[in-house]
């Protein structure tokens, strides 16, 4: 397998792993409008629960679906009591967004301790494949196929069921909604929710791909999240996807030919899209 090819697959890997942590923050942003920038430890927390029921049990399914769990329960508590007294208020969700960040990052310090925590890959995924006749590890493989189920999920959860068109309805007019009936606070509670439990689900099956664990680790991914859903087009899926994968591919040549100056490459992308595209290159112009 050539080099460009090696880089390009692994680039490809990268935007998934992106698109785990964009896709719930695109939801939470892109449809409800709230400037979540809690999201990154929220996917720290997932990864956290999920190494420690892994660790106990040694199974990565009750790590993920324990670490998914959890993002749930604290994006429900985080909306019911905190967000949902300033939908609209974006100053104010900048501030209190940022203080449950750090809230949550000194959290999984008293609980964990502030010292890496190594993250062994499921002993079915080890290993690698060949293709082309060169070696590629088999757990970016999976990570490659689980941001792909992620992305087609909330695509047909968004555009072919009922729940779907409520949430949907919901932010465009939320009083039409409430007049059928529909309790319009409980649906963004639960798509808040649904949205944290992505960004933690994100970060269990990220964990391995990092090999080890910090507590700083949502910051360090969140930045990449929004980059890409402002690429991609605010609350678009395949525009958070495309976002992720432009993003990921770019980082990973930039970091073999020119590391020092990768992540300055995402921002500068970020900025020329907004230059010639505000609206992302898959978003539409409202």
């Amino acid at each position: 397998m050539s080099l460009t090819l090696n880089l390009l697959l692994n680039g490809v890997a990268l935007g998934s792993l992106i698109f785990l942590i964009a896709v719930g923050l695109s939801l939470i942003f892109g449809l409800m409008g709230v400037l979540n920038f809690a999201h990154g430890a929220v996917f720290a927390w997932g990864a956290y629960v999920g190494l420690a029921v892994y660790n106990a049990t040694g199974s990565f399914l009750l790590g993920i679906l324990a670490g998914t769990v959890a993002g749930i329960v604290i994006g429900w508590i985080m909306e019911r009591l905190f967000v949902r007294p300033f939908y609209g208020n974006h100053v104010a969700q900048i501030l209190l967004t940022l203080g449950l960040m750090i809230i949550l990052t000194e959290g999984i310090k008293m609980v964990w301790g502030p010292n890496l925590l190594g993250f062994d890959k499921p002993a079915a995924l080890t290993g690698v494949v060949d293709i082309l006749s060169d070696p590629f590890p088999i757990y970016r493989i999976f990570t490659i196929g689980i941001g792909l189920l992620v992305l087609i999920g909330v695509h047909l959860l968004l555009t072919r069921t009922r729940y779907g068109i409520i949430i949907r309805a919901g932010v465009q007019d939320p009083e039409m909604v409430q007049a059928l009936g529909i309790n319009v606070r409980r649906v963004f509670s639960l798509v808040f929710a649904f949205g944290a439990g992505l960004a933690a689900f994100g970060g269990v099956v990220a964990g391995p791909s990092f090999g080890s664990l910090n507590p700083d680790l949502g910051m360090a991914n969140q930045l990449n999240a929004f980059i890409v859903i402002v690429i991609g087009g605010i609350g678009n899926f395949p525009g958070a996807a495309l976002g992720s994968l432009l993003i990921g591919i770019v980082q990973t040549f930039m970091a073999y030919y020119l590391p020092d100056v990768a992540m300055a490459i995402s921002v500068a992308m970020m900025a020329i899209v907004l230059i010639w595209k505000p609206e992302g290159i898959l978003g539409v112009r409202r």
